[in-house]
């Protein structure tokens, strides 16, 4: 069997179908179950049963000659949320007692890391090992990705195969429960059907202009892909980057979700919200190489091609992956 965490969750819903869709309904589903609006990402998935988060470990000593493969996504991803505390608890030690649980069990493990990490991009966007150690995130979410990164790297004992993956500017379906935390497509599509016209943030950069500011704006539909390869050669553990390699401006974002609804561009720029703007990161862009090299070849989803699959085949009607 195979146990993802974060189930209802944006990315790790999407995992799920893409398990389904490659045959496997034997998957345990972990997370806190008590929200109702996240639970409908899982409502036509197929899996064995559902654990509560907090129950997980005291079942997996039971099971755990069950579980094949753990993939650990589940996290508090609020980059607006400054009480370290709550990071401290639910990404950095609910994560390194996955790691303990794996080591002890032999089970291997892939688990979701951060492009937050890299802060603003001053050491470049390598996924090398060396690296962790340098960066300097800009916020607590940022900080508790990269406090585990480091501290994975350091430990002697291992799961028989691990993966952790820096995951840049996710969008797709399955997000509708994030609120203020959904890709800014997410956003752009209910501005532009609210009011016919898109907000974006103002640059507060010198070095650039407004709606310039540039994303690895990754679809979710490559980054389950991704994992699922990951599972299947489990060969080459360490940290990867999972972003498509190709920063876009957010001009372009709006451009391809106006172009998506067949409907006339008009983007009103606003400035960027106070709470944020010293934390703001204004250029991304995954060094894709390291995962290539492990024979990943299918081509990405270009930004357009993403956000027009998303909008019509998704957001429009409400749908779910």
């Amino acid at each position: 069997m195979i146990t993802v965490t974060g189930s209802a969750g944006f990315i790790a819903s999407a995992l799920v179908s893409e398990l389904n869709k490659q045959g496997r309904k034997d998957i345990i589903l972990v997370d806190d179950f008590s929200f109702p609006e996240k639970n409908r990402n899982i409502e036509d998935k197929s899996y064995s049963d559902k654990i509560e988060r907090d129950l997980f470990f005291d079942w997996l000593k039971t099971h755990h000659r069950e579980i094949d493969f753990i993939f650990h996504i589940g996290a508090r991803t609020d980059t607006a949320e400054f009480d370290m505390s709550v990071f401290d608890r639910l990404n950095l030690n609910y994560s390194k007692a996955m790691w303990e649980a794996c080591t002890a069990f032999q089970i291997p493990l892939i688990y979701a890391s951060s492009a937050a990490t890299y802060g603003l991009g001053e050491y470049g966007y390598d996924d090398d090992p060396a690296l962790p150690d340098q960066l300097k995130p800009l916020n607590p979410y940022g900080i508790s990705k990269n406090e585990f990164d480091k501290w994975v790297l350091q430990q002697p004992d291992t799961p028989p195969y691990w993966a952790g993956l820096k995951f840049f500017n996710v969008y797709g379906p399955n997000e509708y429960h994030k609120g203020r935390m959904a890709s800014v497509i997410f956003h752009a599509f209910h501005q532009i059907m609210d009011t016919g016209k898109v907000r974006l943030f103002k640059s507060h950069h010198p070095d650039y202009a407004d709606g310039q500011q540039l994303r690895d704006f990754v679809y979710v539909k490559d980054v389950v892909s991704v994992m699922y390869f990951l599972m299947k050669q489990a060969l080459h553990s360490g940290i990867y980057n999972l972003g498509t390699g190709k920063a876009r401006t957010f001009s372009d974002l709006a451009k391809a979700t106006f172009s998506a609804l067949e409907i006339p561009e008009s983007i009103e720029f606003i400035p960027t919200p106070e709470d944020i703007r010293d934390k703001y990161q204004y250029f991304t862009e995954a060094n894709m190489e390291k995962l290539r090299s492990l024979g990943y070849d299918k081509p990405f989803y270009s930004l357009e091609s993403g956000i027009g699959d998303y909008v019509r085949g998704y957001l429009v009607n409400h749908l779910y992956f």
